[in-house]
């Protein structure tokens, strides 16, 4: 499998070079198991486009369209928008650790920053921007930011750009809202 290829739309709605490089080099990267796990091991928090064999990907191209279809009423700059793209594509990447662990991570927002940060020698983004990325990703879980498993507390997000980011993983997520991926003008071609 060619795990580029499995966002190849997604990639395309990026246009600075550079981010899109970088992310190409960092989805190589992701761990084998995010390409055929559910979203949720339990089904409790996804709809059910998330769910089963492949359901992360899905949760996070249908995270990815949330992003696409409300930039043309949040008018962040070009830029703005890839790196946004970049953050919810990898804001799950990581999910169950960088080795594969039975159970979600609660601070996998943090991992998945950590597994970034190790690659910025080989990422074509400046440091401000991976920081962009990260905190974003860091903050993804916006309420949802403590655990009774976890003596992690997760940050909140605070500008609009990381509001933003957790909006559409929160849309995502919702069972309310379905996505029917074999539309031509929806998410997978």
């Amino acid at each position: 499998m060619n795990k580029q290829d499995v966002f190849k739309k997604e990639l395309d709605y990026i246009s600075d070079e550079d981010i899109k490089e970088s992310l190409k080099f960092l989805i190589d990267k992701i761990p084998d198991y995010f390409f055929s796990i559910p979203a949720a091991s339990t089904g409790k928090y996804h709809p059910m486009y998330a769910q089963g064999d492949g359901g992360l990907v899905r949760h996070t191209k249908a995270a990815i369209r949330m992003a696409y279809e409300l930039f043309g009423i949040y008018k962040f700059p070009k830029r703005v928008k890839d790196l946004i793209i970049m953050a919810l594509l990898l804001h799950d990447s990581v999910k169950k650790g960088e080795e594969e662990n039975k159970y979600t991570l609660f601070d996998h927002p943090l991992v998945a920053c950590s597994f970034i940060k190790k690659y910025k020698d080989e990422l074509k983004i400046s440091n401000d921007d991976i920081l962009f990325v990260c905190d974003c990703i860091a903050s993804h879980m916006g309420r949802f930011n403590t655990s009774e498993f976890s003596d992690v507390i997760l940050p909140l997000p605070k500008t609009p750009e990381q509001k933003f980011v957790h909006m559409c993983d929160y849309l995502a997520s919702r069972k309310v809202i379905n996505i029917n991926f074999d539309e031509d003008n929806n998410i997978v071609d």
